[in-house]
């Protein structure tokens, strides 16, 4: 279940939401229920029909206007912005024979990513990251289902890191509007893995800018704050990446003809790609644990090096404090008392000691 962290520091669980129709504990398998840690928002659609001649472009009202608008003799990409609709989605995802526990897993946005093989059908759940500058990493569920001619994109909310996909097509740049619908999944999979290694080298500047002032900050308490909030999300990157690699490597090895072996060659390079995300990611992991180590270590020498100072006061002191004490007791015979010597004596004595220790301690190399 997904936690976030309160004010006081301690963690409070993320609220659940669940559709409204939705059933309870104990509901049969296959029953569509949202799960998220967000509020479900209304749904949008776009459609997109393409071949190599011709591209249609078009934003539909209805589930009604996206079934009857689909072309068998051209490729059709349905991109669902929204998963509040239920009425909406249950019809979508009957025109298109799902499973009912895919429905299932559309609807579950804390779902794990994997690759499922339904025969005249596949369903691809991976995770989508987004950063704007200044914020946190977002995370966003990206669920795929693709068949013959048809590939359908179910999101949280809109935007997405897909626009120079859309230009590709557009533009009719590559070889994109030449081939199939997995050929799609394909490029929609590459711009999230790429939008990955931004998101890193973001990481990779707030590093060095991290590492640079540990030298000058002063206020540990500030420095770790911000260097535990990255390492924070460093981890949970790797959590989400991780299993992003495996399902990749999953589609590359599957035996189904909706992936045409010409996509091979593709899909291995993706799964080349995740492996280096997955490396830089570990990579910045390991110097974060390393600034910090380093911070601490500077923390505690400079700590050392206050406790040796007052160590030092201390021990110096602590003779002087003994004559002050013996010569501050009230005994009425005490020949010093009277001595017109008495009171420079006891100080030149001071003096001798203090003298005496400091050349103690820097023979000794401790100052």
């Amino acid at each position: 279940m997904p936690e976030k962290t309160g004010k006081n520091g301690k963690r409070k669980i993320k609220p659940i939401f669940r559709s409204v129709n939705a059933g309870g504990v104990g509901s049969a398998p296959g029953t569509p229920t949202y799960i998220g840690d967000r509020v479900p928002v209304e749904a949008t659609y776009s459609l997109i029909q393409y071949d190599d001649n011709e591209i249609s472009i078009v934003t539909p009202e209805s589930i009604e206007e996206i079934i009857l608008m689909q072309d068998p003799d051209m490729v059709n990409w349905i991109n669902v912005n929204g998963l509040a609709n239920q009425n909406d989605f249950k019809r979508l995802c009957a025109s298109l024979k799902l499973d009912p526990l895919t429905m299932e897993d559309l609807l579950n946005t804390e779902h794990r990513p994997k690759v499922e093989d339904f025969g005249h059908y596949l369903l691809v759940i991976i995770k989508m990251l987004t950063k704007q500058e200044y914020r946190p990493v977002e995370y966003e569920q990206i669920s795929f289902i693709l068949t013959e001619d048809t590939l359908v994109t179910f999101q949280e909310a809109p935007g997405d890191c897909f626009n120079p996909v859309r230009e590709r097509l557009k533009n009719g740049t590559g070889k994109l509007r030449r081939v199939g619908s997995e050929y799609l999944l394909y490029a929609l999979l590459d711009v999230i893995v790429d939008n990955y290694f931004m998101i890193l080298e973001d990481f990779g500047t707030r590093l060095e800018d991290i590492e640079e002032s540990s030298m000058l900050s002063q206020q540990a308490k500030g420095f770790m704050s911000g260097l535990q909030n990255v390492k924070s999300e460093l981890n949970r990157m790797r959590r989400v990446i991780w299993p992003v690699r495996d399902t990749v490597g999953t589609l590359l090895h599957i035996e189904s003809p909706l992936v045409d072996e010409s996509l091979v060659p593709y899909l291995r390079d993706l799964h080349e790609n995740t492996v280096q995300v997955l490396e830089a990611l570990e990579s910045y992991r390991e110097t974060a644990s390393g600034i910090q180590e380093v911070f601490l270590s500077s923390l505690s020498n400079r700590m050392n090096e206050v406790m040796k100072v007052l160590t030092i006061i201390s021990t110096i002191f602590i003779p002087l404090t003994f004559i002050v004490g013996v010569y501050g007791m009230n005994f009425a015979f005490m020949p010093e008392l009277r001595a017109v010597w008495g009171y420079p004596a006891v100080w030149a004595l001071m003096v001798a000691v203090a003298a005496g220790l400091l050349v103690f301690f820097k023979r000794k190399k401790w100052l």
